[in-house]
């Protein structure tokens, strides 16, 4: 997990997965969860937050993501984010960060 901090978020007793009714969101090599605006991923028998330790922008992004954009919004924390290429971009400062 060397892009996210390792937080585990206590007292979860929801299981994540295929029909658990959360959006899924590909992240390097798991699935995270969309969950109360935060990202949860499953790791060694508990939850953990799965959210990124680095700020990195997104060189050469063209597109404007927003509503009606085509691609999937995911609440997260006081912003939106959106699904795109199997990753999340993220508006920060005039220009988009991938998560």
């Amino acid at each position: 997990m060397s892009t996210a901090t390792h937080t585990e978020h206590a007292e979860h007793t929801h299981e994540h997965g295929t029909g658990c009714g959360h959006v899924s969101v590909p992240h390097t090599d798991h699935v995270d969860y969309v969950h109360d605006g935060h990202l949860h991923r499953d790791h060694d028998g508990h939850t953990d937050e799965c959210e990124p330790a680095a700020h990195t922008v997104h060189e050469n992004h063209s597109h404007r993501h927003d509503v009606g954009c085509g691609h999937v919004a995911v609440p997260h924390g006081d912003h939106v984010d959106y699904i795109h290429d199997g990753h999340r971009h993220a508006g920060h400062d005039g220009h988009w960060d991938d998560h």
